[in-house]
C-alpha cells in the first residue's frame, strides 16, 4: 500500500476515521473527505506520515463530488483505494418518518456512494490493483424495526456494490461491501450498549478499529471482489 492514494469518505469519525488511520500506518497518502471541512482537516493532520489532504464535501451533491475528486486528481494523482463510510440515520417507524428524512438517508447512504464511486473510477481504471469498499450494514440483509429507510439504503448499497464489481472486474478494479453490526460509533451512542450486546453472540459491541481492519483486508486482498463481509460479532446468527 506504500505511497498509494486512498480516499476515505466520511473519514472524520467512526469507521471512516479508523480506516484513514490504518491506511496511513500502511504508508498510504490519505484524502479525508467529510461534510465538515474542519473535521476532515483535524483528522488528516493527526494521521501518521506525509502527503495527506482534507476536503469538505457533501457526498449527496453531484457537483460537489465531481469538483472534489477533480481537486484530488489535480493535487494528489490517481486514486488507488476508496472507502465509502459516509452515512446518516434518521431512525423511526415508517409512519413517523418524514419524507425529507427519507430523502436525506437515501441521498447520503446510497446516492452518495454511487456518486463517489463514479467520480473515483475515472482514475481508478488507470490504476492496477485499485479497490473500493462500501460500508453497508447487517440490517441491509435482515431489516430492523424502526430502521426501514436506513435498511433500504444499505440493501440498495449491497446491490449496487455487487453490480459494480461485475462492471469493473475486467479492468482489475475490485469492489466489496463491509456490513457491520453493533459498532461503537456516534451512530450507536444512543443505544444501551449492555442491553444491545446481549443480542450479540460475542457479547459486546465491536470497535471502529475492528471494523476498519476488515475494510483494509478487503482493500489488500487481490483475489476478493463482489463480496459482502459481515463484521457483527455473530449478530447475523441471532437475527
Amino acid at each position: 500500500m506504500a505511497s498509494r492514494l486512498a480516499v476515505v469518505c466520511g473519514g472524520s469519525r467512526g469507521i471512516g476515521a479508523a480506516a484513514a488511520r490504518l491506511l496511513a500506518r500502511r504508508g498510504c497518502r490519505v484524502a479525508v473527505i467529510s461534510r465538515s471541512e474542519a473535521a476532515a482537516r483535524a483528522t488528516a493532520e493527526a494521521l501518521p506520515g506525509e502527503g495527506h489532504v482534507s476536503l469538505g464535501c457533501d457526498v449527496s451533491r453531484p457537483l460537489e463530488v465531481q469538483r472534489t475528486f477533480e481537486s484530488i486528481q489535480k493535487t494528489c494523482g490517481d486514486v488507488s483505494y476508496l472507502v465509502n463510510a459516509a452515512g446518516v440515520n434518521r431512525d423511526a417507524l415508517l409512519l413517523r418518518t418524514q419524507p425529507e428524512d427519507m430523502v436525506a438517508v437515501l441521498h447520503v447512504n446510497l446516492l452518495g456512494s454511487m456518486l463517489t464511486c463514479r467520480a473515483a473510477l475515472r482514475s481508478m481504471l488507470r490504476t492496477p490493483g485499485a479497490a473500493i469498499v462500501n460500508i453497508g450494514s447487517v440490517v441491509g440483509r435482515n431489516g430492523s424495526a424502526g430502521q426501514s429507510v436506513y435498511s433500504a439504503s444499505k440493501a440498495g448499497l449491497e446491490g449496487f456494490t455487487l453490480s459494480l464489481a461485475k462492471e469493473v472486474a475486467a479492468r482489475d478494479v475490485r469492489v466489496n461491501l463491509l456490513a457491520p453490526g453493533f459498532i461503537r460509533t456516534d451512530m450507536t451512542a444512543a443505544l444501551q450498549e449492555e442491553d444491545a450486546a446481549l443480542r450479540v453472540p460475542l457479547g459486546r459491541f465491536g470497535s471502529a478499529e475492528e471494523a476498519a481492519s476488515a475494510a483494509i483486508f478487503l482493500l489488500e486482498s487481490p483475489y476478493v471482489t463482489g463480496q459482502v463481509l459481515l463484521v457483527d460479532g455473530g449478530l447475523q446468527l441471532a437475527m
